[in-house]
């Protein structure tokens, strides 16, 4: 096996590979088989314009992607070190122009996001098979645009593209939806008219009851909730209740299937990239430098870990956050008698001995996803060594200040940016809406106004897809509203 993933490699890779994942098994690393595939510039471009993928379905947005890899390579803007696939064998790519240093510090970086693909929980139900599974919803989505038009697939892949986050990150772990158990309803009948039983066939005729018994069903059914409990998940109602030809939702469940294989590393983007720079950098400093090789080791290293203007850099939160956990639990910084301490001086020189910080990071690797590593292991003291802070735009400067070096402010600003991606948070209220088969959805407003024109685009998607009326109820300005539309026009109405 490990010689047939490596057969297409140059034999210095090839060795290079075989001593960095021997190095990574010993640090205690473990990860599916690694098939490392070496790419020119443009092919590297290419796979990455796809995803990771060498084959996927057929679509406008790819040579989009592509196009701005491209100029961004071509005019020295930035340049794909590594590409790494969540699949069994996974998949990883090097680029052909890059030294041998740079290729042994991708290796090593891949064996840090491998064991965290395998091991990590929130990527525990991803398809550990999905570079077949690519290809096959290429081939099917193929063949639907052969029998149906191209323009005609590829403008329904459009709208199911707008939607592809309105999605419940985690329903794979808890279950949201169900109709309510037979026991949990009282059944409603008619109520009688007291009689002797002799006359009740007189006072309460049977066809008479059974009429008024239709009318209480149908009035129930307009009652009932539909769905019944508000629904996370548009693209599974859509796929469940939306009036779609077969190919239609077929189409609809194959890109809802690949926003949950992404989903995870979405979730994870801080703790996977932190997790493959702390294990790149030990392997790197500690056993597979050579000398001629630090100083441009080190180059490299700063580089990836440099933070730019106006944006987070993932690697570097990750990284130093693993490595201040590993601090922390060596030296016994946590638990009562730590947060209990108020003596500065006797905080900053505690050092129980304890050598617990290996143990406690792969802990951490194992069940953390972004929110809860940054809600938990982010402290005050972190956050000064950093020197973390929150920026705004000033009118008077005319350029971004700083708005706060407060810790609570920080991580909170953190926190939200991280939860649902930083996407909006829509969920479908009801299904059924006024009794006229309209959807109505819910916004949850978390300080932030939609922006509409987007919201529009997505609602008019929308409606193509269910082909009945939609309403969006979201905060617009601090007020409630109601954003419609019923196929002609967008409204809005004040709640």
């Amino acid at each position: 096996m490990a010689y047939e993933l490596r057969r297409s490699l140059p034999r210095e890779l090839a060795e290079a590979a075989e001593r960095i994942e021997a190095l990574a098994i010993d640090y205690g690393l473990d990860f599916f088989p690694i098939c490392f595939e070496v790419l020119d510039g443009d092919e590297l471009n290419e796979v990455a314009a796809y995803g990771g993928f060498p084959t996927r379905y057929p679509h406008w947005k790819w040579g989009m992607e592509y196009e701005q890899l491209a100029k961004s390579y071509e005019y020295g803007l930035g340049k794909i070190y590594e590409l790494v696939i969540n699949n069994d064998p996974v998949y990883a790519y090097l680029m052909r122009s890059n030294s041998l240093l740079d290729q042994k510090l991708v290796m090593a970086h891949v064996c840090g996001h491998a064991d965290f693909f395998k091991h990590n929980l929130w990527f525990g139900h991803t398809n550990r098979k999905m570079m077949d599974q690519m290809a096959n919803h290429g081939a099917r989505i193929r063949r639907y645009a052969e029998r149906h038009g191209h323009d005609t697939v590829e403008k329904f892949i459009d709208c199911c593209l707008s939607i592809e986050n309105l999605i419940d990150i985690h329903s794979p772990f808890i279950r949201r939806r169900g109709e309510p158990k037979p026991e949990d309803e009282e059944p409603r009948t008619v109520t009688k008219l007291r009689s002797k039983e002799y006359m009740d066939r007189y006072v309460n005729p049977p066809e008479f009851m059974e009429e008024q018994q239709r009318r209480l069903d149908e009035e129930i059914a307009r009652e009932k909730r539909f769905p019944v409990e508000p629904e996370r998940d548009v693209m599974y109602f859509l796929l469940q209740h939306a009036p779609l030809e077969r190919w239609q939702k077929d189409v609809l469940g194959m890109l809802r299937e690949e926003a949950y294989y992404f989903a995870p590393q979405a979730m994870t983007k801080i703790m996977n990239e932190g997790w493959a720079s702390f294990w790149h950098s030990r392997l790197m400093t500690e056993q597979i430098l050579v000398d001629a090789e630090v100083i441009d080791y080190a180059d490299l290293h700063a580089g990836t870990m440099a933070s730019s203007r106006g944006q987070l850099n993932p690697y570097k939160l990750g990284i130093e956050l693993f490595r201040n956990i590993e601090e922390r639990w060596n030296k016994g910084q946590f638990g009562r008698e730590w947060e209990e301490c108020d003596n500065l001086e006797e905080r900053r020189t505690w050092d129980k001995k304890l050598g617990l910080g290996r143990e406690k990071i792969f802990q951490v690797r194992k069940i953390y996803n972004d929110v809860l590593f940054i809600d938990e292991f982010m402290t005050p003291e972190f956050c000064a060594e950093q020197k973390l802070f929150t920026f705004e735009y000033s009118r008077q400067a005319s350029d971004y200040v700083i708005a706060t070096r407060e810790f609570e402010k920080v991580k909170e600003k953190l926190l939200d940016q991280l939860t649902n991606w930083g996407n909006p948070v829509i969920w479908i209220e009801d299904g059924n809406f006024e009794n006229r088969g309209e959807l109505y959805l819910k916004h949850r407003h978390d300080g932030v106004d939609l922006r509409l024109d987007w919201a529009r685009d997505v609602i008019e998607n929308l409606h193509t897809v269910w082909s009945r009326p939609i309403h969006l109820e979201t905060l617009v300005e601090e007020r409630a509203r109601v954003l419609s539309y019923e196929g002609q026009k967008h409204s809005e109405r004040s709640l």
